[in-house]
């Protein structure tokens, strides 16, 4: 529980954050294609944020490893999503841009692995 609403309460914190200051202050320093990555990156990451704070909670409820594992989707999933959207709209370089649709997949699959914990939980 402590590490999703430590995780969930950062994340939400760099995504308001980048949010606000691509809104400010980038939009004379990056191109506008990297400016909507920015802001495609914080808003995946700010739901995300939420949903770890919303995975945290259920674990304090009721502690379970798929939620372990959620939890552990949810922040690969953001760092290696987001991240590389950042990455390359700071830096330019689409090198480890492979690694975006995977981070998607690892976000995907949280949501999978939080569905099938709600459907194992008995009424």
């Amino acid at each position: 529980m402590r590490m999703a609403v430590v995780c969930g309460a950062l994340s939400g914190f760099v995504a308001i954050g980048l949010s606000a200051w691509a809104a400010h202050g980038l939009r004379t320093v990056v191109s506008p294609e990297d400016l909507e990555r920015i802001l495609a990156g914080t808003r995946l990451q700010l739901w995300h944020a939420l949903a770890l704070l919303a995975v945290g909670a259920l674990v304090a409820v009721r502690p379970a490893r798929v939620l372990d594992v959620t939890i552990w989707a949810f922040v690969l999933g953001t760092i290696l999503f987001s991240g590389n959207l950042y990455l390359r709209a700071f830096s330019g370089s689409a090198a480890l841009s492979f690694l975006t649709p995977i981070g998607g997949i690892a976000l995907m699959a949280g949501w999978l692995l939080l569905a099938w914990y709600g459907f194992k939980q008995r009424r």
